[in-house]
């Protein structure tokens, strides 16, 4: 698609299919959201989290960024967090990853992107914590299973997080989950069950 116009024209189709199957759709989507969950997701746009789960929007609250981190310094994540643990009250975060994840590739890779080079750290510093495990792998096993154990760590990075240990201790049922997706077939994978 080159012709930006098209995407007007997207919408208004999707809007008018939309009000067509439900005249009211738009009315209780604009009064008041509560989603049950938070998903915290790739920038990759291969991954829309609301088409992957089947919801509609206002089911689903997203953050997404290269790779899907979770940084304690990142205060636009963690203003994300705290907002769907403690104004939302949403009682599910997915930390959510792919397989195929290019930001995982390039840390893997090494390569000498620029800016981002500082945010892909995150995942050569988890790579190096693995890399008994990582070091036995082909290339492809090796991405694979650090976008896994990226997943993973993001979920515990949450989990550490004062915004869900506030939660937990003021008895807010929250849980956190682990998972990934794959490009090739577009099923999840709870790597919570896998990995415990």
């Amino acid at each position: 698609m080159t012709d930006i116009n098209q995407l007007l024209e997207n919408n208004k189709n999707w809007s008018e299919s939309t009000k067509e199957a439900d005249p009211d759709f738009f009315d209780k989507l604009s009064k008041r959201q509560r989603p049950e969950y938070l998903w915290i997701g790739c920038s990759d746009s291969r991954v829309p989290a609301n088409q992957i789960v089947g919801l509609i929007p206002g089911d689903i609250f997203v953050h997404r960024n290269v790779a899907n981190l979770v940084v304690h310094t990142d205060f636009n994540c963690l203003s994300v967090l705290q907002y769907a643990v403690d104004v939302l009250k949403v009682k599910h975060v997915i930390v959510c990853g792919h397989y195929g994840c290019g930001g995982i590739d390039a840390a893997l890779q090494n390569q000498q992107l620029g800016l981002i080079d500082n945010w892909l750290g995150h995942i050569k510093d988890i790579a190096y914590k693995h890399r008994s495990e990582l070091d036995g792998l082909d290339a492809t096993q090796k991405s694979a299973r650090l976008c896994e154990l990226n997943v993973l760590e993001q979920a515990a990075n949450v989990r550490r997080s004062n915004i869900v240990k506030d939660a937990i201790s003021r008895g807010q049922d929250l849980t956190i989950h682990s998972w990934i997706y794959s490009l090739r077939n577009g099923r999840l994978k709870d790597l919570t069950k896998i990995d415990e």
